[in-house]
């Protein structure tokens, strides 16, 4: 039965985790693990209504969307353009910095982005959904593994231990762009809730029948939970190992990459580094990977749902997905051709744009699970809902302050 959720956290493990959760406790030690764990809890049910929707109508969000009216749809379509590329650039360049890194490659970071970007989309034409969902249970395991053993090495160095606080300054404008960066991709954009939605529909296609209520969020919650105790790892190490030496995360891809292996091999010992490279590998190219296959995957329907007069051809259903993906591969190379120099601008621009665009989207998947259309028996509980409110009001809040702080302060 698993495999949307393990595929919700092969795309959430990525550039929120490996980057930005690293980078966290590398400058700031332990002081944003609380807000780690606050980002994680209030975008929980924005996420969660991805399979309680599918469970409950056998369609994804998107076909809830439309539901909502053309408002609805048409408003996702601009946020998905909006963000697709920059967030597609983000994981690629840093898969590429990991890949030159372990491979003491030389070339072009775009040449390299380009013959990865190339693979993924052979694998997903040749795939298409199967060998994603074998994939991801695959590498989350080794992932998950090298970093409890990790973090477990660390956490036993008494010598590493030492005063990990007090560098986070929240009159700082550099350190508070740092933390909307941090928090629009923690644990990941609001936006794979609706990819998880499609990944979810694929699942009941791939088993023959809808597993029930319980199995599908059972599904979700082991992706959930597991991609948390892996950002709050990832966090550790950053603190335990980097913070206080006063180096810092670089702003190039492989010179990252060589930091983030070198992390893993000074608590566990250079035996491992081998271990860890792949996994690294592994974990960026499930990213691209995931976020290559999601964006087309959710743009064919939206296509299809605002453009009803033209007759895109039954018989060959992938073609629109197919022009997406070389639409999202073309863009996403240009705007790396442009921001090659600099991995940490890139990301920063994918996170901070989720971030900016997450109180819309989490208020429209509300307004789904909670729609007059949405079977009864599967509607969110009080609490669920009070919870959803919080998240909308604070991420509402902080997004408006951020843009009046950025703009006009």
């Amino acid at each position: 039965m698993l495999g949307p959720g393990l595929i919700y956290a092969g795309a959430a493990v990525g550039v929120s985790h490996l980057v930005q959760s690293t980078r966290a406790g590398a400058s700031y030690g332990f002081d944003l693990i609380l807000i780690l764990l606050l980002a994680n809890l209030i975008k929980y049910p924005f996420f969660e209504f991805a399979p309680r929707y599918v469970s409950a109508t056998g369609n994804s969000l998107i076909n809830g969307y439309q539901k909502l009216g053309k408002w609805a749809i048409v408003s996702y379509s601009i946020l998905t353009l909006l963000t697709m590329f920059s967030i597609q650039g983000a994981v690629t360049i840093v898969t590429a910095g990991i890949v030159a890194n372990v491979f003491h490659l030389s070339l072009s970071p775009v040449l390299i982005s380009g013959i990865i970007l190339g693979v993924t989309t052979i694998v997903l034409i040749i795939g298409q959904y199967s060998i994603l969902d074998k994939l991801m249970k695959l590498i989350i395991i080794v992932l998950a593994i090298s970093t409890i053993i990790a973090v477990i090495s660390a956490l036993g160095n008494k010598s590493l231990i030492v005063d990990q606080s007090g560098s986070f300054d929240w009159l700082s404008r550099p350190d508070i762009f740092f933390l909307i960066a941090f928090i629009g991709w923690m644990p990941s954009p609001i936006d794979v809730s609706v990819w998880s939605s499609v990944w979810s529909v694929a699942k009941i296609k791939q088993l023959g029948f809808k597993p029930s209520m319980r199995q599908s969020l059972l599904d979700f919650k082991i992706g959930y939970i597991g991609t948390t105790f892996l950002a709050l790892g990832f966090l550790l190490l950053g603190a335990l190992i980097m913070h206080g030496t006063g180096e810092e995360m670089s702003a190039d891809g492989a010179v990252f990459a060589g930091q983030l292996i070198n992390i893993y091999t000074s608590s566990i010992g250079s035996w491992a580094q081998i271990i860890i490279s792949i996994a690294a590998i592994t974990t960026m190219f499930s990213t691209t990977l995931t976020c290559l296959d999601a964006y087309p995957r959710v743009l064919q329907p939206t296509t299809e749902i605002l453009f009803p007069r033209i007759k895109f051809s039954k018989d060959r259903p992938g073609l629109i997905r197919l022009i997406w993906i070389i639409i999202l591969v073309i863009g996403t190379l240009l705007l790396l051709g442009i921001f090659v120099d600099s991995m940490r601008f890139m990301v920063d621009l994918a996170t901070t744009l989720s971030f900016v665009t997450a109180p819309i989207l989490a208020f429209m998947n509300y307004k789904v699970v909670t729609d007059k259309h949405m079977p009864e028996s599967g509607r969110p509980g009080p609490v669920l809902k009070w919870l959803s409110w919080i998240g909308i009001t604070f991420l509402t809040i902080f997004t408006l302050i951020f843009i009046v702080w950025r703009f006009f302060i």
